[in-house]
Parts: structure tokens; sequence; C-alpha cells
């Protein structure tokens, strides 16, 4: 199958890369400070495993995920930008839906892995500070959640770093989206913003569901953004296609 081909190609490029690196130091520096900000305020955090999270999460969802996705996007699409390479790809004999697809499919991958990393961290924290009792398996849920809302954040971030040529501008990009995500969502309306919706499925800084009721919601707003940005993506290739 050609799709599935394009990700083995992928894939490919991500052996002896700084990505695996980057997927794993990055979720450390949220986790660390996330961790000491619950040191440092332990008499009205009182929740234990809850409240860790909040303050994790307080870091990590709102300044470190969104521009770790759009790094690993900048990344696929360093090699296509440098030289003749985007003459290259776009005269393989492979369909361009495929090749879009292709590095969605690698960074939701990545992706995936990046969240098992941070849970693992949060567990590890839990235990080095001496939280007492097990991890609520809720956290597991909204990793999932952050997981899954991710999927429209990848979509968006490998449109942009299609189009722009720069590695680092994306990643700017991915930023300011993720703090003003935070905004929105504190203000209710972070169905209608795609980087609200990771800090809404992560539920983050919060020891209470913020979805609960709303799964729909949160599932539908999901799936439109990223159709809307794998539809755009694919016909701004083919456009690219015409002119090369």
């Amino acid at each position: 199958m050609m799709l599935l081909r394009c990700i083995k190609s992928e894939n490919l490029k991500l052996r002896h890369s700084l990505i695996f690196p980057a997927c794993i130091v990055i979720p450390i520096i949220p986790a660390i400070m996330g961790t000491f900000n619950y040191l440092q305020n332990t008499g009205i955090l009182t929740q234990q495993w809850y409240s860790l999270w909040t303050q994790h999460t307080l870091f990590y969802a709102c300044f470190f995920y969104a521009p770790l996705i759009a790094l690993y996007c900048s990344y696929l699409w360093r090699l296509e930008h440098r030289n003749n390479n985007w003459n290259v790809i776009m005269t393989a004999p492979v369909s361009i839906p495929c090749l879009y697809l292709g590095k969605l499919a690698v960074i939701i991958q990545v992706t995936f892995i990046t969240q098992m990393w941070v849970g693992i961290l949060y567990v590890i924290c839990g235990r080095l500070i001496g939280l007492s009792g097990f991890c609520p398996v809720e956290i597991f849920f909204w990793l999932l959640r952050g997981t899954i809302a991710s999927m429209a954040i990848g979509a968006l971030q490998l449109l942009l770093s299609m189009v722009i040529r720069s590695f680092s501008v994306p990643i700017g990009i991915a930023l300011m989206g993720g703090v003003l995500g935070m905004l929105l969502f504190n203000k209710g309306i972070g169905f209608y913003w795609p980087y609200s919706l990771m800090i809404m499925g992560m539920n983050s800084s919060r020891t209470e569901d913020v979805i609960a009721g709303n799964t729909l919601p949160f599932l539908l707003s999901t799936l439109v953004f990223f159709f809307i940005f794998c539809l755009t993506a694919i016909q701004v290739l083919k456009a690219r296609d015409v002119h090369t």
C-alpha cells in the first residue's frame, strides 16, 4: 500500500535524528518545573497526585506540547525544503494525499511516544517527592485525550511547516497558539481554537475533569479541525505540484 510505504520512508528519516532525544529530554523540563512549583505550594496544593498534575500540565500543555509537535513537523519538512528536494518529491510516483498523510502518521506516532513519556515522568516525580498511594487512573485517560487533540495540531503544524521554509517560525507560532489556547480555555471558548483542545484534553492545571459531559463536542471539534487542515494541506500541495 502506498501510504504504508510513505510511512516507512518517513520513519527512516527519524533514524539517528535528534527527534527522539528531543522527545525524551524536552518533557523533562516542564516535569522539573511543575514538581518544583508543587513543592513550593504544598500548603495550598493539597490533593497530592491531582495537585501535582495541575502543576506539570500548567507548564507542559501551555508552553511545551504544541512547540514539540511543531518541532517534529519542521524536521520532517526540512529535507524537502533543501536544495531541489521539493521537486524530487513532487515528481516521485507517490500520490499527494499519501505524501502528506504519511508524514502526519509519523507525527502522531512520535507524539504518542512523547505523551507516554510525560505520563512516566509524572509518576516518577510523584514517587520521588513521596506521594502516597497510586497515580489516579484518570491521568492516563487525560493523556490519551491530549494525544487525540494533538492530531488537529499535527495537521496544522505540518501545513505551516510545509509552506514556511523557516525551521523555527512554525515553532514560534505553536508557542503563541498554546498561550492563546490557555487564555481561550479559561474563558470557556476552547472548543473553537485547536490549541485549546490539547489543553482541554490534558485537563491542564485542573483537578476536576473539564470535559466531563462534553466528550462529544470535544471529539467533534478535533475532527473538524483535523479534516480542515488535512484537506487544506493536500490542496496546497497539489497547487504547488502544478507550478513545479
